[in-house]
């Protein structure tokens, strides 16, 4: 496998960029359960960077790699500052929003907006390439309101790949701009996979992953048995963690066994959250992204309700996670097949 190969193998399978969700203590234990998924940070806006100076927006975990930086802007020169300050942070991948649909982020001209205008785009992702030493990719929609995707998402494709960018993750629905919340626009505009798969039949040559209502290993296996190269995974990986990512180095990646197990997350979880209390934090910054590890396990409201009511109190630690976990019943499952 040549080194080209080797570098988006992860996009195989990724977790989506979240805003409120996919902060960096959220990305350390989906790390513990994938080795090879790739995991994207919540959107930082390039303006913070450049022009708040805000770093603190790049601090992330050695052990989080492979990580992408997910920028937010749509001016080229202010991106391509962004995307070396995230080169030189240690990212594996700059990726540039398209595809935000919220009032905040169109009110700055960047996120789904952008759909509208792929000159800008491209030459936002040619100033990013020239300025970054690590890959630039983009995550967009098919389309915005009422655009026809047939018609913009290959002209969208076509131009921006034009530019130097060869790998696209796309959310396969429309976002409206006007009418419809943020939340709605990951739920109502309709899903068209299809689509999507046409466009990798129309573009052969770039690396394109699916994204949107996708919420089991069997479906990720699917998008991939078409022929799609990755498939993101956004609410389902936040929510039911292990049910995405514990067996996924085996089934998505191929390697051997055994998967890993939310027990042995929270083991390892607890001296960072540990040092994460030493440093002054507290603990429901972090438990908070562990709530979903047992979903559908007996004991798992157990769980949720004593870090959902302990771990904003303070003095709370270690011991209140495995107070929480003494309520999660053994999983029959691994217990049958071992």
């Amino acid at each position: 496998m040549d080194t080209k190969a080797q570098d988006i193998l992860p996009a195989r399978l990724s977790v989506a960029p979240m805003m409120d969700w996919t902060d960096r203590h959220c990305r350390y234990l989906h790390r513990l359960l994938s080795r090879r998924a790739l995991l994207y940070t919540e959107m930082v806006t390039a303006p913070a960077l450049v022009r708040g100076g805000a770093m603190h927006l790049l601090e992330h975990s050695e052990a989080e790699h492979p990580v992408a930086l997910q920028l937010g802007g749509s001016e080229p020169e202010e991106l391509a500052q962004a995307a070396r300050l995230g080169a030189e942070a240690g990212y594996d991948e700059i990726n540039l929003n398209v595809g935000c649909p919220s009032d905040r982020v169109q009110s700055g001209t960047f996120g789904a907006v952008l759909m509208k205008d792929p000159a800008l785009v491209a030459e936002c992702c040619a100033a990013m390439i020239e300025a970054s030493p690590v890959e630039v990719t983009v995550k967009c929609r098919i389309g915005v309101d009422d655009q026809t995707p047939e018609e913009v998402l290959p002209e969208f494709l076509a131009r921006v790949g034009a530019a130097g960018v060869g790998r696209f993750i796309i959310h396969a629905r429309k976002a409206w701009l006007q009418g419809l919340s943020p939340k709605e626009n990951r739920d109502i505009p309709p899903l068209d996979y299809d689509f999507v798969c046409r466009m990798k039949e129309m573009f052969p040559g770039l690396h394109l992953s699916v994204n949107g209502g996708i919420a089991s290993l069997a479906e990720v296996r699917a998008f991939l048995d078409t022929g799609l190269d990755g498939v993101m995974v956004g609410r389902a990986a936040y929510h039911q963690p292990a049910d995405i990512l514990c067996a996924a180095d085996r089934l998505i990646f191929g390697e051997d066994g055994p998967d890993s197990t939310p027990e042995a997350a929270v083991a390892e979880m607890l001296p960072y959250i540990e040092a994460h209390l030493v440093r002054g934090g507290r603990l429901h910054q972090v438990t908070r992204h562990m709530l979903g590890l047992f979903a559908g396990r007996p004991g798992a409201r157990a769980w949720r309700r004593i870090l959902s009511e302990g771990a904003t109190r303070p003095g709370a630690g270690p011991e209140l996670v495995q107070e929480a976990l003494s309520q999660v019943a053994p999983d029959q499952r691994a217990a049958a097949s071992a």
